[in-house]
């Protein structure tokens, strides 16, 4: 599992505890899969995902899912377009809206 957010992929980003599963940071349809190729997802146990219930878990709470697509669109841009081309004033919120079809900022 490639991560554009850490490099420790086998680790639940928020408690540390070993894990298996990831949170696509861009989700929808058509979305995910561009976030899963382009490695917008984040490494997390299955409570922090989605069994813990109440604020603790991402899904169903809109307050932490707005936050993933915001971190998962500046990962992007920083990870995917910035380092490919090297100019800090390269167009890459345009490039995501492109690729994406929206802009999360």
């Amino acid at each position: 599992m490639k991560s554009v957010l850490t490099k420790y992929n086998g680790f639940c980003i928020f408690c540390g505890k070993p894990t298996h599963t990831v949170h696509h940071l861009l989700f929808g349809i058509g979305i995910r899969e561009l976030a899963e190729e382009d490695g917008i997802k984040i490494p997390v146990c299955d409570a922090e995902h989605n069994m813990a219930g109440g604020t603790r878990q991402i899904h169903d709470n809109s307050v932490a899912e707005k936050l993933s697509k915001i971190a998962g669109q500046l990962a992007w841009e920083k990870e995917y377009y910035r380092s490919l081309y090297g100019n800090e004033d390269d167009p890459a919120r345009e490039v995501f809206r492109e690729r994406y079809g929206r802009s999360y900022l």
